[in-house]
């Protein structure tokens, strides 16, 4: 089969690459479509890059299943799926509190195994087992379904956000993530504050239907986000980049007995300072959300399929895997919302 393969930083070739087979209780799906995340794009920048190489990156994954593994029930080949792409223990801690995303087994879609950047991927036995390959409903397109899996990861901070109908959000980043960000705190009912530097993102974001939009090259984010507020900052505020600077900052724009997520990833070994009186006067909660669950995931595809949220509006970008170096430099030089390779 072709497939993107890594071989290092910033080293991705287009190649002939083994076809997978399923083993006992293994699924091999033909993709379809698969998403470019800006995981896929740090890592080929060098951050976190697999100890296992070469590999195929690429954990949002739509298609049709091919093979089945013996033992493997209540799917056929042929059938349109979504994948949840994390392989869990189902026996930790973790697992059996129902929070899988954070179990002490885990390993996935292009990290500890190959991903979706591929014409085809072999899904292992512990994600066929928790529930990770979810039908896709009748008349809904791959490249809508291949959404779900970074919906999932915005309806999982939404879960640890406690965003009631009413609250203000502040999401500071206004890329894709921060963007679907935006669309589930609407969906929530909060009003949301949207915050960049990119003029062209923060178009995006008042189209999508930001209450307001922030250029903090142009205005002090403190001052602007008190004016909103009316002086008491933000009952939510989600750091949607994972820079230690603009997390540090973050905390003075949430308002008394509000959160702070930490939701983009930042970089080993920055830490930030935090000054422990806005916790303790102030009763500020700090959190942060890592991916998603099978039922965030499963709720993620409902929502998509029902049209209480709208993504296709976030497909900025489609490529084939011939030209997918193409669709990398693009996400590293920030020209586009969201990529998919079609297939």
């Amino acid at each position: 089969m072709k497939a993107a393969v890594v071989y290092g930083k910033d080293d991705i070739r287009i190649e002939e690459y083994p076809l997978p087979q399923a083993g006992p209780g293994e699924v091999v799906i033909r993709i379809r479509a698969s998403g470019i995340c800006a995981t896929d794009v740090k890592t080929l920048l060098g951050q976190g890059i697999p100890k296992n190489l070469p590999t195929i990156l690429g954990h949002e994954v739509a298609g049709e299943i091919c093979q089945l593994g013996e033992s493997v029930k209540g799917f056929s080949e042929g059938d349109r799926v979504a994948v949840y792409p994390i392989a869990v223990c189902g026996e930790c801690y973790y697992c059996k509190d129902g929070r899988h995303n954070l179990c002490m087994k885990e390993f996935g879609l292009g990290h500890g195994i190959d991903g979706g950047f591929a014409e085809y991927v072999k899904l292992p036995k512990q994600i066929v087992d928790i529930g990770g390959i979810v039908k896709i409903p009748d008349g809904l397109s791959y490249e809508k379904a291949v959404v779900a899996e970074p919906l999932s990861c915005g309806l999982a901070a939404l879960r640890a956000n406690k965003v009631k109908p009413g609250d203000r959000v502040l999401v500071i980043g206004a890329g894709p993530m921060g963007l679907i960000h935006l669309k589930v705190s609407k969906w929530a009912g909060a009003t949301v504050i949207m915050a960049d530097l990119l003029e062209k993102r923060l178009k995006t974001a008042e189209q999508m239907g930001a209450d307001f939009c922030i250029d903090v090259s142009q205005c002090n984010l403190e001052d602007k986000v008190k004016e909103i507020t009316g002086g008491t900052g933000a009952e939510v505020v989600i750091t949607s980049l994972g820079i230690p600077k603009v997390i540090e900052d973050s905390f003075k724009l949430v308002r008394n007995g509000g959160l702070i997520n930490i939701f983009g990833g930042p970089p080993a070994g920055q830490p930030v300072t935090v000054d422990p009186r806005w916790i303790h006067y102030s009763e500020i909660t700090i959190t942060g959300t890592f991916a998603s669950t099978p039922q965030d995931f499963k709720k993620a595809l409902d929502v998509i399929a029902s049209g209480e949220i709208y993504v296709e509006d976030l497909i900025s970008d489609r490529f084939t895997l011939d030209n997918m170096l193409d669709a990398i430099d693009r996400a590293k030089k920030q020209e586009m919302i969201k990529g998919i390779v079609l297939f």
